[in-house]
């Protein structure tokens, strides 16, 4: 979403699979990445979600990072997969037994994702 937004022209569009209306939870991958650290040093053996509660429509995602990126763009739904309707990730155990839940909002994570794909875009515009 990120790079489609990030290469989307002020005043243009971007493309969503269905009808947008599908529902995810997203996880920073540092939020991600210290969820597994704790599972991996604790005693516990049994299988947990390291995840975020915070469900989000993909429209909403959309509309999201292109607030994020300060243009205008229009989000136009098209034909295609999309997967289960919806989906969330349940906390309480690994709260329970690990004391851990994620730290920083979805619109977060977005920031510093969407400013990280800006950089890698120019990046990939400068070495040609």
């Amino acid at each position: 979403m990120c790079r489609k937004v990030g290469l989307a022209t002020d005043g243009g569009e971007i493309e969503v699979w269905g009808d947008g209306l599908q529902t995810r939870s997203f996880l920073y991958i540092d939020e991600c990445l210290e969820g597994s650290i704790r599972l991996l040093r604790s005693d516990f053996e049994g299988p947990v979600n390291i995840g975020s509660e915070e469900m989000i429509s993909i429209n909403d995602l959309a509309r999201m990072v292109i607030d994020i990126s300060g243009k205008s763009v229009d989000i136009r739904n098209i034909p295609g997969p999309l997967g289960v309707r919806g989906r969330n990730s349940d906390n309480r155990l690994i709260e329970e037994k690990l004391g851990w839940a994620p730290s920083q909002s979805l619109r977060q994570g977005m920031v510093i994702t969407y400013e990280w794909i800006m950089s890698e875009i120019q990046r990939s515009h400068n070495q040609r």
